[in-house]
């Protein structure tokens, strides 16, 4: 009995079931129109269709913040936004690796939605997976929270320091061990992720750019996950806030691949946000109490920053 009592007093089924399948047919019908409706045919979005899909999907993330605050309160509804901008501007820095990898493996435009989109399968599964066990530890040892934020601080001040490099993937030592191990071809079979060739199975690049990505995915979870933790543990708010930020990604990427190299100053905005929201948790022991507005306000300012400063220097470089 004391079991079941426990059970149900966790977080995760706190938020009413009404909320959870509100959440879930989003997520389906999004999923299903991508799929089946507008992209049934391998093609390369145009710009037009990037920049829509975009609002569409900011829109979406938006009402249904509307749907949190009048579900479980302002001050909830302001944590969704906040974990939503934030993991929204960490998925941003996805898009460097994501253009990286499409580049060295060299996956036609056409074919790169095909890969994105069961990506983000992969990246919703893992995410739960990555979400409940961060859970547990914030539940069974408090302490970890302090941990997350000094391990936020160090990686905003990484990247505030050193510069990475890029490099060709197809010279990698993972990419030569599943080369090796798995038998993968050097050219592309149009959309299909593995063929039969003489008589064997060969993984195509487009597979093995799906598992960078989805690698990558779990690399950069590491950095949102405690992120979004040290803002809430609403576990609702947690889980959503990530899911509508990673939907949006793909339509994100198609719109900002090409300009991708104009957003210099994306990377120290980032590593300033996680550097923020790393130490939020000591204010307190200075006497400073910042609201989830106020964090919300701060967050959307920085990124707002970065983004205009890229612009500007996008622009005087083009000037010059």
């Amino acid at each position: 009995m004391e079991t079941i009592n426990n059970l149900l007093s966790h977080p995760l089924i706190v938020s009413t079931p009404v909320m959870w399948a509100v959440f879930g047919v989003i997520v389906f019908t999004i999923l299903f129109l991508d799929l089946f409706v507008f992209h049934k045919k391998s093609a390369e979005p145009s710009f037009r269709d990037s920049l829509a899909a975009c609002i569409g999907y900011m829109l979406i993330a938006a009402l249904f913040g509307l749907f949190v605050i009048y579900e479980k309160g302002f001050e909830t509804g302001m944590l969704f936004y906040t974990g939503y901008l934030v993991e929204f501007s960490l998925s941003m820095d996805n898009i460097f690796v994501i253009s990286l990898v499409f580049g060295s493996l060299s996956i036609p435009g056409k074919y790169q939605h095909r890969v994105l989109f069961w990506g983000i399968m992969g990246a919703i599964v893992m995410r739960a997976v990555m979400i409940l066990l961060g859970e547990s530890l914030v539940s069974n040892f408090h302490w970890v929270l302090y941990v997350f934020s000094v391990f936020l601080i160090y990686t905003g001040a990484r990247m505030l320091m050193i510069r990475e490099k890029e490099e060709d993937l197809t010279q990698t030592p993972l990419f030569l061990f599943v080369e090796k191990k798995i038998r993968v071809t050097r050219s592309l079979y149009g959309e299909h992720f593995f063929v039969k060739l003489r008589g064997r199975h060969y993984m195509t690049p487009l597979f093995f750019a799906l598992i960078i990505i989805e690698l990558m995915d779990v690399i950069f979870a590491v950095d949102s996950i405690p992120a979004i933790f040290l803002i809430t543990q609403d576990l609702f708010v947690v889980y959503t806030s990530n899911i509508f930020a990673i939907l949006g990604l793909r339509s994100l990427y198609f719109l900002l691949a090409a300009a991708v190299s104009r957003f210099v100053c994306l990377k120290p905005t980032l590593a300033i946000i996680l550097i923020f929201i790393g130490s939020k948790i000591f204010f307190p022991y200075v006497g400073l109490k910042i609201e989830a507005w106020q964090s919300l306000i701060v967050t959307f300012v920085l990124l707002g920053g970065g983004i205009a400063c890229s612009f500007l220097k996008s622009q005087k470089t083009v000037k010059n």
